[in-house]
């Protein structure tokens, strides 16, 4: 009954019922237990009548099943990979959770232990909060960049993403009328902030989608700038496990079609002749330009000559 009273506002004292497979009767009694033991229930009023949680209620831990402790626990133990920079106050918060968390439930997650990954990247939780407060004031955010020193750099915040163990602010830049990727444990927040703004569209549709596809060398849409396909002499259980995103369709037992994509037509090569077999180059007619090109360089470095 609790699990479903946050899920939404408003309950009907028979809908609640029919969730739960018990009276409208077992209802009432359950509800007046609750709030026994502490929890605000409301009744609301109507034809239908109902129930509803209240807003800021204190909530036990019997509020926690078995799914959300594991959950939690996990989310908690794996802080460090944020690179938020908050590991001891999770471990505070796992602690604090662990002692009002019924015996079964704590040796659940007693029992969940593992490395700690190290995150690439950490984000003071100060400027991981000021710039998050920006972007959901939309207020413009003024802050140094990089160390470097001289006026204030001046960006519309639109949202942060966490990728890679790093944190980036997607922001519309003034000073350059363009969309920038900001890394934030590389920024400074400046006092005060600027005007609030009108939200535009990000490229790409959505933020994390933005940051993808400037990771892949695009700049608006979520794809690699160069695609290429070709037949490897492997069989697609030996290809899987490392093309990450490329596509991957079998031929025959010892041979498959691989559609690869990269930042350059190199890096598509450099993707074809990691796996050490023969392949033959389907297209684009760039991709073979490529080839081509790096046959010499290859011919000259086994010689020990520059390049011509």
């Amino acid at each position: 009954m609790l699990s479903l009273l946050q899920a939404r506002r408003d309950w009907p004292g028979a809908r609640l019922a029919e969730r739960l497979g018990v009276t409208v009767r077992t209802v009432r009694r359950d509800v007046d237990r609750l709030r026994e033991l502490g929890y605000r229930i409301d009744a609301i009023k109507g034809p239908d009548g109902g129930y509803r949680l209240a807003a800021g209620s204190e909530l036990p831990p019997l509020l926690f099943d078995e799914d959300q402790a594991v959950a939690l626990s996990i989310a908690l133990q794996n802080a460090s990979a944020s690179g938020a920079g908050i590991e001891e106050a999770a471990a505070r918060a796992l602690t604090t959770v662990r002692q009002v968390l019924p015996s079964r439930l704590r040796h659940r997650v007693d029992a969940i232990r593992f490395e700690h990954p190290a995150a690439a990247t950490t984000v003071d939780p100060g400027v991981l909060a000021a710039v998050s407060d920006a972007v959901h004031a939309r207020t413009v955010l003024r802050f140094d960049y990089g160390g470097a020193e001289g006026p204030a750099r001046r960006a519309e915040p639109h949202a942060v993403v966490a990728r890679d163990g790093r944190w980036y602010l997607v922001a519309w830049d003034l000073d350059r009328g363009d969309w920038r990727l900001f890394r934030l444990d590389r920024l400074s927040p400046r006092t005060p902030g600027g005007r609030r703004f009108e939200p535009r569209p990000i490229p790409g549709g959505d933020a994390r989608s933005f940051v993808s596809a400037r990771f892949k060398g695009s700049e608006d849409e979520d794809a690699w700038p160069c695609i290429g396909e070709a037949v490897v002499a492997l069989p697609a259980r030996e290809l899987l496990p490392w093309v990450d995103d490329a596509d991957v369709e079998p031929i025959d037992d010892r041979t498959s079609r691989l559609r690869v994509g990269s930042w350059s037509w190199m890096g598509v090569l450099a993707a074809l002749t990691r796996f050490d077999a023969p392949f033959q180059i389907v297209g684009p007619p760039a991709l073979r330009e490529a080839a081509s090109i790096l046959v010499g360089r290859l011919d000259a470095a086994a010689a020990g000559r520059p390049e011509r």
